[in-house]
């Protein structure tokens, strides 16, 4: 497993094993291919000026271990700030669909107020201890986790720590964005508050808004989950890194019974 995804051409990916993830060798976890989504949407149109700054994803049913093709196209144009569309086809339809604000950071153009939030110390190497019930599957196994609170085995919030052994696309060297999109899809599962063996809490979206931009190998995610009666669900997520908190991230749960 050399990397998430191969290129095939301008616009077309191959997913690698590495991608699969706990619930069908056939299907993938949502990370990798939402890095890949919001990848295309970061160098739309070549113009590395512009950041971004929001995305929202929708699902729109399991993304297949099949080849994809992903369209982008602008919704608004601006010099300053934008807003564009994107859509990932895979197995014959349309698996996700996002839309992105790129807007161009300015250092030095307003005052800064900071976040309060404290950053964890990097623990020491941990043994990777998967939910209870569930096989091994690639994508846990492509990323080094170390829990300061929680873990996979564990029920309730979780903080912790995360980088990906292998880059998203063979070829490109990983950045901290990359990274923190291949992780920040697993919040709701690390931040479970009910056994996987019985319940299902199905991630309906995600959306994701940043204050500046990750930076350094590893990214963080300090998450916890909230579910009502009614069988839906929230999980709330502050995303960091060595230096501080980068921005915060909102799963919406559709909750049932196995």
């Amino acid at each position: 497993m050399d990397a998430f995804y191969h290129r095939i051409d301008t616009d077309t990916y191959r997913p690698t094993e590495a991608a699969v993830g706990p619930w069908d060798p056939t299907l993938l976890h949502g990370g990798p291919p939402i890095a890949l989504l919001a990848h295309s949407l970061r160098f739309f149109g070549g113009d590395e000026s512009l950041a971004l700054v929001r995305l929202s994803v929708e699902f729109l049913g399991p993304v297949p271990l099949a080849p994809c093709r992903i369209t982008v196209r602008q919704l608004r144009a601006g010099r300053r700030i934008e807003l564009l569309e994107a859509t990932l086809h895979a197995g014959g339809r349309d698996a996700l669909q996002a839309r992105a604000w790129r807007a161009r950071r300015e250092p030095g153009c307003a005052p800064q107020i900071a976040d309060t939030f404290s950053v964890p110390q990097l623990p020491d190497a941990q043994a990777t201890r998967l939910f209870p019930g569930i096989a091994h599957f690639p994508y846990a196994h492509a990323l080094e986790w170390r829990f300061v609170r929680g873990a996979f085995d564990d029920l309730g919030p979780a903080t912790l720590w995360a980088r990906p052994r292998i880059p998203l696309l063979h070829g490109t060297p990983a950045d901290a964005l990359d990274s923190l999109l291949i992780v920040l899809d697993s919040a709701n599962g690390v931040s479970a508050e009910l056994p996987l063996r019985d319940w299902s809490f199905v991630p309906i979206d995600l959306q994701l808004s940043l204050h500046r931009e990750p930076q350094g190998t590893w990214v963080g995610l300090d998450a916890r989950s909230v579910i009502d009666t009614s069988g839906v669900g929230t999980a709330h997520t502050t995303v960091f890194d060595s230096s501080g908190a980068c921005g915060r991230s909102l799963h919406t749960l559709f909750v049932r019974r196995r």
